[in-house]
C-alpha cells in the first residue's frame, strides 16, 4: 500500500463501507431519536455519512450495557491471559484492515493518508498489543505486616471508564483510552469528535470480532454539549478520560462536582516551546524536526512545538531555513502520497485559524505563508506559516492556535530562554537543541513541562507517559502508569493465628 498511487487511494475510498450508527451492546443501532448529523471531509466538503447523533438516552443505555458487562464478570474477571488473547486478536485485525482505517481518519479529518497509514493506524495496533502483553505483567502486592497478619494490596478495575476523544488523531486517541482502561478489566464507553466519528465505530466492529464480550466497549457518537455532557453528569460512570482544549477539560470537572465525584483525567491544550541554542551543531536537523513538530498533521497537534525560541546570534539563518522547509510543504490533497500537508478539519477550525493570522500580521513579520487556499477548487486549507519577531505577549505566542502557525521569537542568554518557555499557562511539552550535555541537562531541568525531547521533537512511547502539568491537565495517557487512572488500589487485610 506505501506504493498505492492518488488514484489507487481514491478509488479505495469510495470503495468504503462506512458504519454510522452507534455501537451499544455489541450491536449497531440508531440514535433513539433517530436523529443524525452530517461527517464532512474536510479536503472536499463532500458528506461522507449521516451519524447517529446520540444523546442522554443513548449515552444512558451505552452505561447500563456497560455496567452490566462488567458486573457479571464476562471481562472483568476474565483471566488475564484471556483478556490478553482477546487485544492481542484486535491489534492483528487492525493490521489487517490497515488500509481501511486509515482512510477513515484521512477523510474524516483531513490527515494525509501517508501519515495514517504509516504512523496512526500501526500504532493504534501496537498500543493494543503493548497493553495486551501487559495485562499479565502486573503484579499486586503484599504489604509487610507483623506476625498474624496478611495485608495484600491489589490493583482492581473501576467499572465503567468514559472516554471522550478528540479528532486531530482519531483512533490512536480512542486506542489510548480504550486499550489501557479495557485490558485493567474495565468496560468503557466512548465518545468521539463529532467531526470525526469513523474510524472510533469501527474499531468497535473490529474489537466484537476479537472476542470482547457484548457491552463491554459502546461507541456513542454525538455532539460534546449532548453526548460529552451526558457522560461526564452521568451517576454510573466511575472515571472519565478526556482529550481537548483546556475550556472543556474544565467542564468535564464541573460535570464530576455535579455528578457523583467521578474521577476525571484531562490532557488538554498546549504551546510548547522549542529552544534552540547557537551550540546545536546540526541546525539542518533542528530546523527539520522543527518544521514537522509544527506542521505535521497540519499543526493540529496538542503538543506541537508552536513557540521557536532561537539564540540571536543565530536567527537569521535559522529563520532561512525554516522558511525554505515550510514553502516545501504546501497543503495539497490528503489521498494524494505527494502531498505534504494535509486539510484542516473543518470549517470554524480554519476560521479559527485565520483569524490569528490575520491579527498577526499586523503585530509581528510574517515570513512565510499566511493565506488560506483551496486545492482543486474546495476545501479548509491553510499554507504553513511563519512569524518572525513576534512579541512574547502577542496572542501568537500565548494562544493555542492548533493550526500551521509557527511564532518565532529571538533571546539573548539560556535564563532568558527559559523564563519565556515557562511563562505560559501550558505545560505539555518542550524541545532543547544543544550539544552541551551539561546544557541539555540543565534547561530541561528547569523546563516545567511533562515531557521535554533533547535533539529531537514531540518524543513518545508506549513506554513512557505522555500528558502535562499547569492547564494542560495532569491525566497520563501511555506507559503502564496510565493503568492508574483505570484502577483503585484495594487492600484486603486478613488476621490469622500465627
Amino acid at each position: 500500500m506505501l506504493d498505492y498511487s492518488h488514484d489507487d487511494w481514491k478509488s479505495r475510498a469510495d470503495a468504503l463501507s462506512l458504519r454510522n450508527q452507534a455501537f451499544i451492546d455489541g450491536k449497531f443501532v440508531d440514535a433513539a431519536s433517530g436523529e443524525t448529523f452530517d461527517c464532512i471531509n474536510p479536503a472536499t466538503g463532500d458528506v461522507l455519512a449521516q451519524v447517529a447523533a446520540c444523546d442522554v438516552e443513548d449515552v444512558d443505555r451505552a452505561v447500563l450495557a456497560a455496567r452490566k458487562s462488567f458486573d457479571t464478570g464476562s471481562w472483568s474477571r476474565a483471566a488475564p491471559g484471556d483478556r490478553k488473547a482477546v487485544l492481542l486478536k484486535l491489534a492483528d485485525l487492525i493490521r489487517e484492515n490497515l488500509e481501511e482505517m486509515a482512510l477513515l481518519d484521512s477523510l474524516d479529518m483531513g490527515k494525509l493518508i501517508t501519515d495514517a497509514v504509516t504512523v496512526d493506524a500501526p500504532g493504534s495496533a501496537h498500543f493494543f498489543q503493548w497493553y495486551a502483553e501487559a495485562i499479565d505483567k502486573i503484579y499486586d502486592e503484599v504489604a509487610p505486616t507483623g506476625p498474624g497478619d496478611l495485608a495484600l494490596v491489589k490493583r482492581v478495575p473501576l467499572g465503567v471508564v468514559g472516554a471522550v476523544t478528540p479528532w486531530n488523531f482519531p483512533l490512536d486517541m480512542a486506542t489510548w483510552k480504550s486499550a489501557a482502561a479495557l485490558a485493567a478489566g474495565n468496560s468503557v464507553v466512548l465518545k468521539p469528535a463529532e467531526q470525526s466519528p469513523l474510524s472510533a465505530l469501527r474499531l468497535a466492529e473490529l474489537a466484537a470480532e476479537a472476542g470482547l464480550p457484548d457491552g463491554v466497549l459502546n461507541v456513542v457518537p454525538g455532539f460534546g454539549v449532548t453526548a460529552g455532557k451526558a457522560l461526564g453528569l452521568h451517576m454510573d460512570v466511575d472515571t472519565l478520560a478526556f482529550t481537548g482544549s483546556t475550556a472543556v477539560g474544565k467542564i468535564f470537572m464541573q460535570y464530576s462536582g455535579q455528578s457523583n465525584l467521578k474521577s476525571v483525567w484531562p490532557e488538554t491544550g498546549g504551546k510548547s516551546p522549542n529552544l534552540i541554542f547557537a551550540d546545536c551543531e546540526n541546525l539542518d536537523a533542528a530546523a527539520d524536526m522543527a518544521a514537522f513538530g509544527i506542521f505535521f498533521n497540519q499543526g493540529e497537534v496538542c503538543s506541537a512545538n508552536s513557540r521557536l525560541y532561537i539564540e540571536r546570534s543565530i536567527k537569521d539563518e535559522f529563520v532561512d531555513r525554516m522558511v525554505a522547509r515550510a514553502q516545501g510543504m504546501q497543503p495539497g490533497d490528503p489521498l494524494d502520497p505527494a502531498s505534504k500537508m494535509g486539510a484542516i478539519v473543518d470549517e470554524n477550525q480554519t476560521q479559527g485559524i485565520m483569524r490569528h493570522v490575520e491579527a498577526g500580521k499586523k503585530t509581528a513579520n510574517l515570513a512565510t505563508g499566511g493565506e488560506r487556499v483551496q486545492v482543486n477548487g474546495r476545501g479548509c486549507f491553510v499554507q504553513p506559516t511563519i512569524f518572525t519577531d513576534v512579541d512574547h505577549d502577542d496572542p501568537l505566542a500565548r494562544d493555542e492556535i492548533f493550526g500551521p502557525v509557527l511564532s518565532i521569537i529571538p533571546f539573548d542568554n539560556e535564563e532568558d530562554a527559559v523564563r519565556m518557555a515557562n511563562d505560559s499557562v501550558y505545560g505539555l511539552a518542550a524541545s532543547v537543541w544543544t550539544d552541551n550535555l551539561s546544557r541539555a541537562h540543565r534547561v530541561s531541568d528547569a523546563l516545567q513541562a511533562g515531557t521535554v525531547s533533547v535533539n529531537t521533537v514531540d518524543a513518545l512511547s508506549a513506554e513512557t507517559p505522555f500528558g502535562g502539568i499547569k492547564q494542560s491537565g495532569f491525566g497520563r495517557d501511555l506507559s503502564l502508569h496510565s493503568l492508574d487512572k483505570y484502577t483503585a488500589l484495594k487492600t484486603t487485610w486478613i488476621k490469622y493465628q500465627a
